[in-house]
């Protein structure tokens, strides 16, 4: 049984950081593409960040120079390291996992951007 399980979102203030740590198990986490995405109330679900197994890394403009995902492929987790934070990315961040067309979601974590 695949399981992907956020955790690291919460409140944060403008200008803030948050880390977001996404855990994986029942799939051979090395060989897979990890994706974080985004929905805000009312929109589609976005691209926020991928990284390969080989660790290329690529990033939505939005969030350029922001945001940084990393993967730690000893203990099956895959990171987003966010900072100066934008009221405009409030929304519910998911943790994807992808191999040739076999994809898999998490149940989201809720990040907030307020003052």
């Amino acid at each position: 049984q695949v399981q992907l399980v956020e955790s690291g979102g919460g409140l944060v203030q403008p200008g803030g950081s948050l880390r977001l740590s996404c855990a994986a198990s029942g799939i051979i986490f090395n060989i897979y593409t990890m994706g974080w995405y985004r929905q805000a109330p009312g929109k589609q679900r976005e691209l926020v960040a991928t990284i390969t197994s080989g660790g290329t890394t690529n990033c939505a403009d939005s969030v350029k120079g922001r945001f940084t995902i990393s993967r730690d492929n000893a203990k099956n987790t895959v990171y987003l390291q966010m900072s100066s934070l934008k009221p405009e990315d409030t929304a519910v961040y998911y943790c994807n996992a992808n191999h040739w067309g076999n994809g898999y979601w998490g149940q989201g974590t809720q990040v907030t951007v307020s003052s």
